[in-house]
């Protein structure tokens, strides 16, 4: 069994990036392992005519190498799709589309397997080497893969509130949504759950199909507004080098409290989908009152399941006011939450955690305490800001990391690019 410079565990977006950039380097050595047949992003959520939140300038690999054969525009290009593209004249590709592009960049790519389900993962001592074990997910076989480093790549698992879990009957998480929409149309009432971007367009899309189904339609959001994607440009500026570097440097207190504060930076709602909503509710409001409720300042605080009904415990946050709710579908639109894999067990005494738990993620995004050996990618909003989740921070992260795996720059990093600063220039203090 030969050793490779890297394994890398998990293939969304951020560790198909990575193994764009890596593809032409011949002096760096890694392979990719992914338990699923084959790439799908948020397959759940490809709604029609849904949009990225970020422009196509934040594909894989555009911002770490413009002259990348992986790019969004390589593809529209092959596709014969880049003259349709360029006259609809709009920077933000469809979430569809978007999809379409990283399997037809992962099906260009020989370092990938797929169909690898991660088991266990031990360290070397004597080696500095880690063994990666898999199931060959088709034959039920094992692989074994050696490497110096690992990058983390699993993402982060659909997250049920407390109350939802062990609950029961047909609920739904907004990740698998698509699948189980005619399930939900077919039901007499529907509610959501959520706040952001996949709240939104489902109760969008719950609400478009109304009229055809007669379902009494809620969406049921802690939010005291539904919060816009904050899209401004010097609010942008957040996610850069400049900001990673003060959000990092800050105290872990401040940092967790700046990590709650900023959920509407990167799970608020576009602008256009709010829009859209009023026009349509204000439309169906000419024929009479819409059956709906939009409920803010609202959060879950139990739930029972009987009867083929939802029994849902709800609090008016502001006004300090409890009601109760009954449906028989429920979506939860509640998000994603990063958890350490279980078959990083046996390498747990390899990891630096901070007070809270959680992985203390340095600036060159590693977690274990050689500071070069196991690299995470996204899961550090709590260190590394907005900036984790950020699909065009992506190359700017994988960029650091084949920095640190290789000893040389093959992709220039970009230092500072804020017209502003975040911190209070050295030396300015009495």
């Amino acid at each position: 069994m030969s050793t490779h410079d890297f394994v890398a565990i998990g293939l969304g977006p951020y560790n198909l990036g990575l193994a764009c950039l890596t593809e032409p380097l011949a002096d760096l050595d890694g392979v990719f392992l992914e338990a699923r047949p084959d790439f799908d992003w948020h397959p759940g959520m490809l709604l029609a005519g849904t949009r990225l939140q970020t422009p196509f300038l934040a594909d894989l690999v555009t911002l770490a190498d413009p002259t990348s054969p992986y790019s969004f525009l390589a593809y529209l290009k092959e596709r014969g799709r880049l003259y349709p593209f360029y006259i609809r004249e709009s920077f933000f590709p469809l979430r569809a589309e978007y999809n379409d592009y990283c399997r037809w960049a992962a099906g260009k790519l020989s370092t990938i397997f797929f169909g690898h389900r991660v088991t266990d993962v031990r360290y070397d001592e004597t080696t500095g080497e880690y063994t990666v074990t898999a199931t060959v997910v088709a034959t039920g076989e094992t692989a074994t893969f050696a490497a110096r480093h690992l990058v983390l790549g699993t993402g982060t698992p659909p997250y049920l509130p407390p109350a939802c879990r062990g609950l029961g009957g047909d609920l739904v998480h907004s990740s698998a949504y698509l699948p189980n929409r005619d399930a939900l149309r077919a039901k007499r009432s529907v509610t959501v759950v959520g706040s952001g971007q996949s709240a939104a367009e489902i109760y969008h899309d719950l609400l478009t199909d109304q009229d055809a189904h007669g379902y009494q339609l809620t969406w049921v959001t802690r939010s005291p507004r539904f919060f816009p994607l904050e899209y401004t440009k010097l609010t942008l500026e957040l996610t850069s080098p400049d900001y990673v570097d003060y959000f990092h440097a800050l105290p872990e207190a401040t940092r967790y409290r700046l990590e709650a504060e900023q959920k509407n930076l990167f799970k608020g709602i576009n602008s256009d989908l709010i829009n859209g909503i009023f026009d349509l509710l204000y439309e169906r409001s000419v024929a009479g009152p819409v059956d709906t409720r939009l409920l803010t300042n609202t959060e879950l605080t139990s739930a029972e399941y009987r009867d083929g009904q939802y029994l849902l415990g709800l609090r008016q946050v502001e006004q300090g006011r409890d009601l109760t709710l009954d449906t028989e579908g429920l979506v939860l639109a509640t998000g994603y939450h990063y958890e350490v894999p279980d078959f990083l067990a046996g390498i747990a005494d390899r990891f630096r955690y901070d007070s809270h738990g959680r992985f203390d993620v340095a600036r060159n995004y590693s977690v274990d305490h050689t500071g070069r050996g196991v690299f995470l990618q996204n899961g550090g909003t709590h260190t590394h800001s907005v900036t984790s989740p950020d699909l065009g921070m992506g190359p700017y992260r994988n960029s650091w990391i084949i920095r640190e795996l290789l000893g040389r720059e093959p992709y220039p990093i970009e230092k500072t690019i804020a017209f502003q600063e975040f911190g209070a220039p050295a030396g300015d203090t009495p």
